[in-house]
């Protein structure tokens, strides 16, 4: 369990003051200038030894992105981009962070535009997120007022200016590439890859990626050293990290707790338990909607760490925990997952246009029962087809849902259809 004296993230209830004072009683900007003395290289290779994978998702080694951006500039600026876009369905982490803790992440802006050598920053916000906006733009005021940032930032010497852009609401913004394109004022749409950002990617320039909370934690790992930080959670799995808990809990919450913690001292601790008790427990998506759902027998003994959860075939993601009780009509669940994705894809890449309505519309006859048995091999199919055929991950994510209902509740899709065909037509299950 982690103590209160390890949680880098001090402020995530908005219990205390978020102003550039209180930030800064709780230990933040605390030696910055310090850090930044030190030099890049030394600030990559420490945020390398603390072995932080990325938070927004994908989990890549966070130090290992940012050496990638060239050492010696060819005379282009070099940006870093904060992705705060956080529209996946399920999770809400980031949204803290800049409501309660906005701090943590403009002192992180600093030092890794710092690392790697960008004297600009954007932060891109999601379009419904109007008060963070404004809480997170209020301590950037702060900031620029007290000299931590701007001209000679924190005494250092270092120029960096911080910009907050609002988005639009649109879920595709949150893939690094499309986030870029819309940050640039054209259409959301993802770019291919070759070249990645680190290449070409603001405005043609070297550009890094990074999501709100793999940047918040960096000035506390490099304050407390990366044996500290690595010191929770397995090898390759290390650190801290923000869980977003929802659905059928007692208590739905979101807490900082350390990596590998096993999933069920995670609810029992933090939420009170499963509503119904753990034998009502059906599947849980643990990793925001894009990634598989488990079954619930298989999820008691869990560990929430982006390797275990990958061997059970569905992954870490966001730690966006999303738990589903027996009262739960699993199909229709992951339907309305099917009809977000449809929304949401931006028509670039055909099997995702086309792909993804295709498989809502079979998701919706496998709702009512109205379906044959054999669709279902059929919808799995298509899934496969639509998997990794696209520029970005949305085909994915629209394939893995219904992927994990298919592989672990293909009993409960078969039933619903043999109901609707029996003599009870009544005794559907469907709502």
């Amino acid at each position: 369990m982690l103590e209160d004296k390890d949680r880098i993230f001090t402020n995530l209830y908005g219990m205390h003051d978020r102003s550039l004072k209180g930030a800064q009683a709780r230990g933040h900007w605390d030696g910055t200038k310090g850090i930044l003395e030190k030099g890049p290289a030394w600030i990559i290779d420490q945020m390398k030894a603390s072995g932080l994978r990325g938070r927004g998702g994908a989990g890549f080694p966070t130090g290992l992105k940012w050496s990638f951006m060239p050492k010696e500039s060819d005379g282009r600026p070099a940006y870093l981009v904060v992705n705060a876009d956080e529209s996946e369905p399920g999770t809400c982490k980031d949204r803290e962070i800049m409501r309660h803790d906005p701090h943590t992440l403009i002192e992180g802006c600093l030092i890794a535009s710092f690392a790697m050598k960008a004297n600009a920053c954007y932060i891109y916000i999601r379009g419904e997120y109007i008060r963070e906006k404004e809480a997170l733009q209020a301590a950037i005021d702060e900031a620029y007022e007290a000299g931590m940032i701007g001209r000679d930032a924190c005494g250092s010497g270092y120029d960096f200016d911080l910009y907050l852009h609002h988005g639009a609401g649109a879920y595709i913004c949150g893939e690094e590439t499309a986030l870029l394109e819309s940050l640039e004022g054209k259409k959301g749409m993802p770019r291919m890859k070759p070249p990645f950002p680190a290449g070409a990617g603001l405005y043609g320039c070297p550009t890094t990626v990074n999501n709100v909370e793999s940047i918040a934690v960096v000035p506390t790992i490099l304050r407390r050293g990366p044996e500290w930080f690595s010191s929770f959670g397995r090898p390759n799995n290390a650190g801290t990290k923000l869980f977003a808990i929802s659905g059928h809990v007692n208590n739905p919450c979101v807490v900082e707790e350390a990596m590998s913690i096993s999933f069920e001292e995670l609810i029992e601790r933090h939420c009170g338990g499963i509503r119904g008790g753990w034998d009502n427990l059906k599947a849980v998506i643990p990793g925001g909607s894009s990634v598989p759902l488990i079954p619930g027998a298989q999820m008691k003994d869990a560990i929430m760490d982006f390797d275990y959860l990958r061997e059970q075939k569905s992954g870490l993601g966001t730690a966006a925990v999303i738990v589903m009780d027996k009262s739960t009509d699993v199909i229709k669940a992951i339907w309305r997952l099917s009809k977000f994705y449809k929304h949401e894809s931006c028509g670039q890449c055909t099997p995702c246009r086309e792909g993804t309505g295709w498989m809502m519309r079979v998701m919706d006859r496998l709702v009512t029962g109205d379906a044959q048995p054999e669709e279902i091999d059929m919808l799995f199919d298509v899934t496969k087809q639509v998997e990794g055929h696209t520029i970005c991950a949305l085909g994915d994510a629209a394939a893995w849902p219904i992927q994990g209902l298919i592989r672990h509740f293909r009993d409960e899709i078969e039933d619903r259809i043999r109901h609707k065909r029996g003599p009870h037509p009544s005794t559907i299950a469907a709502e």
